[in-house]
């Protein structure tokens, strides 16, 4: 069979493929520029209480979901703004900051209050949403702790997380010196904080993956663009320690090229070589918390999510998750679908309940 080009549609297969990354984003500029907008009818209101702890794509659509069914939908955020990656993860450059902004004004249409600066497993704890006559709480936290393996015994100044670098960038706060940037990582996430790190000054940006092109996980059109923008990769690399001076500067990395034709990826013996570095940023996935979670009483599954169940429900009773914290590599899309379907499940379990 015709391997199906990567980035594209399945019609691939036996014709051109069609590029679907620019056709989906080509609708939602010309549905911007022309001021198309979703018009959401809220049925008849209730008096049954939902939070939605965490407010990323899983969450917003599980609660905005929920508000059309006329329920009374609270959205507990840790941070200053709501909007999870989409605020404080996806650059600007890719996803503009005027999309992001009048979220709050339009969920709060929808009669959905926003409580902001208040940390899940801190501030509050699924008990007392509890006590609180919350008769239904979706955990949609995400996943925010980046995975790193050791590079040196040496304290370095210049090993950063990719959630850092983008955090860092969407707040307008440049991190200074960068010199040459190497990220570690083959995703989205790379590819974003490679361009983030050029418009921060770095004097190159490279992304090493450690296996190839046609098995990196980042779309086609974030790859053209980072590639546009001055980023370069480097295909079946994997990165092994950093050299670092007395001073804790970095100043080059020793890497190996990898056998990836496989699923597992062999490093090629005799192959090691070096590549000048200043900065390395580690984009290689994030993890939910699993301190919080299991501090919550929820069980966690073999890849260290939150399980559930058909429903989306956790092993607590009325308890519910989404997005990120219960999905292995899930996209915003594929985050908004979970927070659809957890409204599902907990307008089911509700009306059963209620």
């Amino acid at each position: 069979m015709k391997s199906i080009v990567h980035g594209h549609c399945v019609k691939g297969i036996k014709g051109n493929p069609v590029k679907v990354s620019k056709l989906e984003k080509y609708v939602n500029l010309w549905a911007r520029e022309n001021n198309i907008k979703y018009v959401h009818k809220i049925e008849n209101t209730n008096n049954i209480k939902v939070a939605i702890i965490g407010s990323g794509p899983a969450g917003i659509a599980c609660g905005v979901e929920l508000a059309k069914k006329g329920f009374k939908v609270t959205i507990f955020e840790k941070e200053q703004e709501i909007g999870g990656l989409l605020t404080y993860g996806i650059p600007g450059f890719r996803l503009p900051r005027n999309i992001t902004e009048n979220l709050t004004s339009r969920i709060k249409n929808l009669g959905i209050e926003i409580k902001t600066n208040i940390e899940f497993g801190k501030d509050i704890n699924i008990e007392d949403l509890k006590k609180q006559e919350y008769k239904a709480i979706f955990i949609g936290i995400g996943a925010d702790i980046p995975s790193t393996y050791k590079l040196t015994e040496m304290q370095c100044k210049k090993i950063y997380k990719s959630n850092y670098i983008l955090k860092e960038y969407n707040a307008k706060r440049i991190v200074e010196n960068l010199g040459d940037v190497i990220v570690i990582g083959g995703g989205n996430v790379a590819t974003d904080s490679a361009r983030a790190a050029i418009r921060m000054g770095a004097k190159s940006s490279t992304i090493v993956y450690r296996r190839s092109a046609s098995k990196m996980p980042a779309r086609q059109i974030e790859l053209e663009e980072a590639i546009t923008d001055g980023v370069k990769i480097i295909y079946n690399t994997k990165v092994l320690e950093s050299d670092i001076d007395d001073n804790g500067n970095m100043e080059k990395i020793k890497c190996i090229k990898t056998d990836s034709s496989t699923e597992k990826v062999i490093d090629i013996e005799n192959s090691e070589f070096y590549i000048n570095a200043d900065t390395i940023i580690f984009a290689i996935g994030l993890k939910p918390d699993k301190t919080i979670i299991e501090g919550q009483g929820l069980e966690l599954d073999d890849n260290g999510l939150i399980k559930i169940d058909e429903n989306c429900m956790t092993n607590m009773e009325g308890v519910f998750s989404g997005g990120d914290a219960s999905q292995s590599k899930t996209t915003v899309c594929m985050a908004i679908k979970a927070g659809k379907n957890a409204a599902e499940g907990i307008s089911k379990y509700l009306k059963d309940n209620n």
